[in-house]
């Protein structure tokens, strides 16, 4: 939380003149709404001014405001980009958000290499290869990558050809007839290109070349009289036709545009997007936008362009809007200058332009109109359900909750996870796994003890952000174990323990020393028991690992000269150690990777006992059952 005195009329004072962003921080230090300006001074004053004709959301904002930063740059430009990429990374709660974040594939053609491949990328690199796309199914991507190789014979190894040509046997796919075998020198270089230009020209929508070329090979298999490869071209015959009735013509200049359009009600808002590649409606896609206040379409659309077009790796020239952007200029100047192409916005007025972003206006509207009620049951089990648990706990503004676990069996091999929902949803690329190095035994106290003093003391290791919410696994002692640990760092964080019942499932919280019961029908109960089971999941998940990893220990490892290659040598051979241990010198050195001396020495170690003691060796005394103990 933040605790400094920050006196907002003399910051106001010191505010320059000059281009920049400001960013709005709330009493716990959250970063809540980041804005630009083409004067500082002038644009953040304007908030606090009394007199100001503000909606009820920027009023809300203020009312939160702490203290507010800010960032100079050169230029309104530069002030752009920079408020994007915060926005972005901190996803404030008083700026319009874009929920999704997605990425479509291209078809990528590596024209540079001798030997070009044509593969799938989600990144459009400035590199000598040539992008088709983006398209919004990466299955149907894979599809006509598939298509493609098979006609065409292409390679899809990674061999570096022609510098590899002849170094290894040809594939599979040479044997089955799918691959020229260039990594051989069947075909050369210029035959090969030949045949990635036909593969172009598909691409490039000249269906008649693919087809002609699949009725040809039809045609051979079935005199052949190998039907079953006859019915495979006469299936990829049928989907180029396919493709090439869907592609629809919808203007005759060819170029690539994006269509955007938008629908919104109170709360919710729809964007959709049409893709338009060399003239031909290649697919669609829909996004849903985090209202913060009373955005009109045209402040929803300019948000929406400035979040989705800083991410997507490709945007056209041309972008067709049903409403002119906020300082459009600049937000051209930018994606140019990104790009190394002018991009230009452009809204309709008649014609069949204007019907295709009233066409997609439409499909925004249905699509909010269906999803409404899928949308509000998701907020009701994610963000609701954490607005309701702050406000059982009497807590504002939870947004991150961390959840700790312990696992040990009777104290071996202890371990600790964490697990991090956001507004309700886990984020687990921000998980953590914990082996326990200071505690002695099954003391599920002490390991919760070091766990978070390391989750709360290493900061820079991927910890940067802290909780505005702890959950431990357990009542009042685990609870009184987290706030010594958080006293004795300085830090000030709520901690509320998951009180269980006698089937070891959450029945009420425990916090500020005191239980609230909370009802088992409610959605903030649902959450919080998803997160009990996903902490106590992870755990028990890492520790399976380690004690499969100390498990996994064969006979063989106490073998001296046997390695790991010997070892398999041996398993392929005979399958498993009773094999190993009937066989004989010579049938122990013809096994793969093994000589004389090394059976030699299999086979004393097999029979060492059998002069005096007439018996097998132990082998749960060898490790089989009992691998050794790590050191934890």
């Amino acid at each position: 939380m933040y605790e400094g005195f920050f006196n907002i009329e003399e910051e106001l004072k010191k505010l320059p003149g000059r281009p920049g962003v400001y960013i709005m921080h709330d009493s716990t230090d959250e970063i809540i709404y980041v804005g630009k300006a083409i004067n500082l001074k002038n644009r953040v004053r304007q908030y606090f001014q009394s007199s100001r004709n503000l909606s009820s959301k920027i009023r809300q904002m203020v009312s939160n405001v702490q203290r507010f930063e800010y960032i100079i740059t050169d230029s309104e430009l530069e002030a752009l980009v920079l408020e994007c990429n915060l926005i972005k990374l901190h996803k404030p709660r008083y700026n319009t958000m874009l929920k999704d974040d997605k990425t479509y594939p291209f078809i990528k053609i590596t024209i540079g290499e001798d030997f070009p491949r044509i593969l799938s990328s989600r990144e459009l690199k400035k590199d000598k290869c040539r992008y088709f796309g983006p398209f919004t199914s990466s299955k149907a991507v894979n599809d006509i990558i598939e298509l493609l190789n098979k006609t065409y014979g292409l390679r899809t190894c990674r061999r570096n050809l022609p510098k590899d040509t002849g170094k290894d046997r040809p594939c599979l796919n040479y044997h089955i007839g799918q691959c020229t075998a260039p990594c051989q020198g069947y075909i050369s270089s210029e035959e090969y290109k030949a045949l990635v230009d036909k593969a172009v020209d598909f691409l490039e929508g000249k269906y008649n070349g693919i087809a002609e070329r699949l009725r040809q090979l039809m045609t051979e298999a079935s005199e052949k009289l190998d039907f079953e490869r006859a019915a495979g071209f006469r299936d990829m015959l049928e989907s180029v036709k396919y493709i090439s009735q869907k592609q629809k013509i919808t203007n005759s200049d060819m170029q690539d545009k994006d269509i955007v359009a938008a629908a919104m009600d109170d709360t919710d808002c729809v964007v959709q997007v049409f893709f338009i590649r060399a003239g031909r409606l290649i697919g669609r896609e829909h996004y849903h936008m985090v209202l913060a206040g009373e955005e009109t379409r045209a402040d929803v659309i300019t948000d929406f362009v400035k979040q989705y077009y800083a991410g997507t790796p490709y945007i056209p020239s041309t972008i067709m809007l049903q409403e002119p952007l906020r300082d459009e200029e600049l937000i051209s100047r930018w994606l140019t200058q990104h790009t190394g192409h002018t991009v230009r916005f452009v809204i309709p007025k008649r014609g069949t332009k204007e019907k295709l972003v009233e066409l997609a206006g439409k499909n925004a509207l249905n699509i909010l109109l269906q999803d409404k009620d899928k949308i509000k049951r998701e907020e009701a089990r994610t963000t609701g359900a954490v607005a309701a648990i702050g406000s059982k706990l009497g807590i504002d503004g939870i947004r991150r909750m961390e959840a700790f676990d312990i696992s040990n069996i009777s104290g071996v091999q202890s371990v600790g996870s964490m697990v991090v929902f956001y507004d309700g949803l886990p984020r687990r690329n921000d998980y953590r796994k914990f082996r326990i190095r200071t505690v002695t035994g099954p003391d599920d106290y002490a390991s919760m003890r070091e766990v978070l003093t390391r989750r709360l003391t290493h900061r820079a290791d991927g910890f940067d952000a802290l909780p505005d919410l702890i959950l431990m696994d357990g009542g009042r002692g685990q609870v009184n174990t987290a706030l010594s640990v958080i006293d004795e760092l300085g830090l000030h964080i709520p901690v509320c323990g998951m009180v269980k019942d006698d089937n070891h499932r959450t029945r009420a919280l425990w916090y500020d020393d005191h239980e609230i019961d909370i009802d088992r029908n409610s959605e903030e109960f649902k959450l919080i028991t998803r997160i009990q089971d996903e902490a106590h999941r992870f755990a028990i998940e890492y520790h399976r690992n380690l004690r499969s990893k100390a498990q996994i220990h064969s006979v063989l490892d106490d073998i001296e000269g046997i390695g790991p290659a010997r070892r398999r040598g041996l398993m392929r051979q005979f399958k498993d150690i009773e094999g190993i241990r009937s066989a004989g010198i010579e049938e122990l050195a013809a096994a793969p990777s093994m000589n004389r001396l090394a059976a030699e020495k299999v086979y004393g170690f097999f029979h060492r006992h059998d002069d005096n003691e007439n018996k097998k060796p132990n082998m749960s005394e060898q490790g089989i059952e009992h691998g050794p103990v790590l050191n934890i």
